[in-house]
């Protein structure tokens, strides 16, 4: 289990390091060609930006399951751990239904673009829009379409041709990343729910222990 742990941490840290350093080039790339040949990459402000809002979007989920988020715990602190664990169920309950919110506004909003049908209901789901209008035709600004992706023409826009890339790719982001989040707060309330620890996130003081009582579980396991 902690191979397979290790295994999906590295692929989201391998994404996240490789969204990162992709920004980094592109942008120094862009001021090379400005300030070095008096040119400018048409698409290097606009696809940064994309990369900027992957990196945050699953650069969340993956700090809630790293429990990296700030925190303040100095009332947690201050309860017994049967108290402290109730509250820290509570916490995670309330972000795992905003989670689940902006889950499906994420889902709505991206959905239009892919050629498929909103979700019905103001707060919650509960089925799938009849009638809708189409988006899948739509396209970024400035990010030229690239050949891999072209097999999206026949999908999603009835065999039209993209000049841009369509928006449906760099906003399919919006519900992967909100989906992580809910999985990763799920995850949270069920090691609440265990005694693994008392809360969602812990201050940078107890973090040490908290890795020790879960290093002395694994060798009882």
């Amino acid at each position: 289990m902690q191979t397979k742990h290790s295994f999906v941490d590295q692929i989201e840290e391998t994404l996240i390091a490789f969204l990162l350093g992709l920004m980094t080039l592109v942008t120094f790339a862009n001021v090379i060609a400005r300030f070095g040949f008096n040119s400018n990459i048409l698409w290097a402000l606009e696809l940064t930006v994309f990369m900027f809002g992957w990196l945050v979007l699953l650069g969340a989920s993956y700090a809630v399951k790293k429990h990296s988020h700030l925190g303040v715990d100095a009332i947690l602190n201050m309860v017994s751990p049967g108290v402290a664990r109730v509250m820290g169920m509570i916490s995670v309950a309330c972000c795992l239904l905003f989670s689940l919110l902006l889950l499906k506004g994420a889902y709505d909003y991206w959905a239009v673009f892919a050629d498929l049908p909103p979700t019905s209901g103001r707060w919650f789901p509960t089925g799938f829009e009849d009638k809708f209008r189409s988006q899948s035709f739509y396209e970024v600004q400035d990010v030229p379409m690239v050949g891999f992706l072209r097999f999206l023409e026949d999908l999603i826009n009835y065999g039209d041709e993209y000049e841009k890339l369509p928006k449906v790719v760099p906003y399919l982001v919006l519900p992967v990343s909100m989906a992580l989040l809910v999985l990763r707060f799920f995850q949270a309330a069920l090691q609440i729910w265990r005694g693994e620890t008392d809360r969602l996130v812990a201050s940078h003081e107890v973090e040490d222990e908290i890795e020790e009582v879960r290093a002395q579980q694994g060798e009882h396991d």
